[in-house]
């Protein structure tokens, strides 16, 4: 079987683009990566405010925050994707509606949902890390800061989230990886990423293995990249004496 693979494939004419089959995986890998940096961006966002949201002492904000987490967290991620894609613009005001699907790129409808998507898909188990890691602190710090004349916001601001990230940056290492996996699924409204291309590429080259294996090393090498890059800022924020410190 591996005699008969035929690796040569990547580098021959794709047969409409002018391009050849490796430039094909290439924009595709470009696709990935830019959706998993935007959407891990818009989900850490989303994440930290909510996870203040249902640590603060007001039961609505706590409500909110709640709400979505159950929401966002309940529901599968591919119902999401075409929920995003087929119902959320019809509620959009209407020239904004018409806009977005009459007159934008369909590309850049795609890339905009599947940001959309996983951002408040991941954001909302990011948002249980901040809420877990802020609950885990020692009630003193709150107090300390709020006995130095500081307001809460300024408490989470300068005390307890510069404590609560560090305890985190492990498990948001794991969503950061679980993202770009999870990106594949933006495949199923029509974004043409890398797993995307790799079906483009068995349809019209048959070559399966040869295809997915390429595919499957991409992957790879980004997740190796986003666990070195984690790895470094983990230990660029290491305080001695504290959690996770030496």
């Amino acid at each position: 079987m591996f005699g008969n693979w035929n690796w040569g494939i990547f580098f021959e004419q794709a047969p409409f683009g002018n391009t050849t089959y490796l430039d094909w995986l290439w924009a595709g890998f470009q696709v990935t990566v830019a959706l998993s940096v935007c959407s891990w961006i818009l989900a850490f966002i989303l994440g930290s405010l909510f996870g203040i949201l249902r640590t603060v002492p007001n039961r609505i904000l706590s409500a909110i925050g709640t709400l979505y987490v159950a929401l966002f967290r309940n529901v599968p991620l591919i119902v999401q994707f075409f929920i995003w894609y087929l119902l959320v613009p019809e509620l959009l005001p209407a020239s904004i509606g018409d806009w977005f699907k009459g007159e934008l790129d369909p590309n850049i409808q795609f890339f905009i949902v599947s940001v959309c998507c996983l951002g408040f898909f991941t954001g909302a188990r990011v948002c249980e890390q901040v809420r877990t890691a802020i609950l885990s602190l020692p009630r003193g710090q709150k107090g300390a800061g709020l006995a130095l004349g500081l307001t809460l916001p300024q408490t989470y601001r300068y005390v307890l989230l510069p404590n609560a990230y560090r305890i985190i940056i492990p498990p948001l290492t794991s969503e950061m990886l679980n993202m770009v996996k999870n990106s594949a699924v933006a495949s199923t409204i029509g974004l043409i990423e890398l797993s995307a291309q790799a079906n483009k590429l068995l349809e019209y080259s048959g070559y399966a293995y040869e295809s997915f294996l390429a595919v499957t090393i991409a992957y790879i090498i980004i997740n190796i990249v986003v666990m070195r890059l984690m790895k470094l800022v983990e230990k660029k924020t290491r305080l001695p004496g504290t959690f996770g410190g030496e």
